[in-house]
């Protein structure tokens, strides 16, 4: 069963067009970090488009509070697969296609 209130789906503008980024010159088997959609439009919203934050909360349909935690959980993802080589995957995450 589960307890709490249930989450929110976050509005997206778009879909990312590549799933999967992989580090080149690495050897073996890299380990994996996921980003969820919602992450991944966060990062789109504020990096790439430069708005600002309530900007970017208003187009997802989210809190101010909602958008700041779930950008910096994105840029925590980034920053580690980064850091250590992992591949990086785009996929979950509670969210609907916005009209």
């Amino acid at each position: 069963m589960v307890r709490g209130r249930p989450k929110k789906l976050r509005a997206i503008g778009i879909e990312p067009i590549t799933r999967r980024f992989s580090p080149r010159g690495r050897r073996g088997r890299p380990g994996y970090i996921t980003l969820k959609y919602e992450e991944f439009e966060a990062l789109r919203l504020s990096d790439y488009m430069g708005l600002d934050q309530a900007e970017s909360a208003k187009k997802m349909a989210i809190s101010q509070q909602t958008f700041s935690r779930i950008l910096t959980n994105a840029r925590r993802s980034l920053s580690k697969a980064l850091i250590k080589g992992d591949i990086i995957r785009i996929e979950g995450g509670d969210f609907r296609l916005a009209k």
